[in-house]
């Protein structure tokens, strides 16, 4: 190779950005942020104010015994299904600091807490609670 000629970039030279690709991804991003924070706000409000049944509507009418599992109609020592689903807000606050769900009492509360924690993909309220497990950030 002659004198003063350049040498050719290696892979690792030619892989590093300019300032000017560094600075234009810089602004791209710092868009995507904005962009994207109101969704994730919308995504929160969304997930409190989501519904799970108890039981799920596949299951309507039955009951859930003391261990958090649906049961035929009237068994013994089970409770009756509730009469209304439970928001996302409620969950959470019940799963955080021991608080009964509301309209329950101890026992019943803790069936059904028991029941939400067992929930499957596929049963109602499962997409729900799941997102009530996500951390948020």
């Amino acid at each position: 190779m002659a004198a003063g000629a350049a040498m050719p970039a290696t892979d690792s030279e030619s892989r590093i950005p300019s300032r000017r690709r560094v600075l234009a991804l810089g602004a791209v991003t710092a868009g995507a942020v904005v962009s994207i924070r109101p969704a994730l706000a919308q995504t929160v409000g969304s997930v409190m104010n989501c519904e799970i049944p108890i039981p799920d509507p596949g299951r309507a009418g039955r009951y859930i015994a003391s261990d958090g599992s649906v049961v035929p109609a009237r068994t013994k020592g089970a409770f009756p299904p509730s009469p209304r689903a439970f928001k996302g807000e409620e969950v959470k606050r019940t799963l955080a600091n021991g608080s009964n769900l509301p309209g329950t009492d101890s026992d019943r509360s803790r069936a059904y807490v028991k029941y939400i924690r067992r929930l499957q993909r596929g049963q109602g309220g499962f997409t729900c609670f799941a997102s009530l497990q996500m951390p948020r950030g």
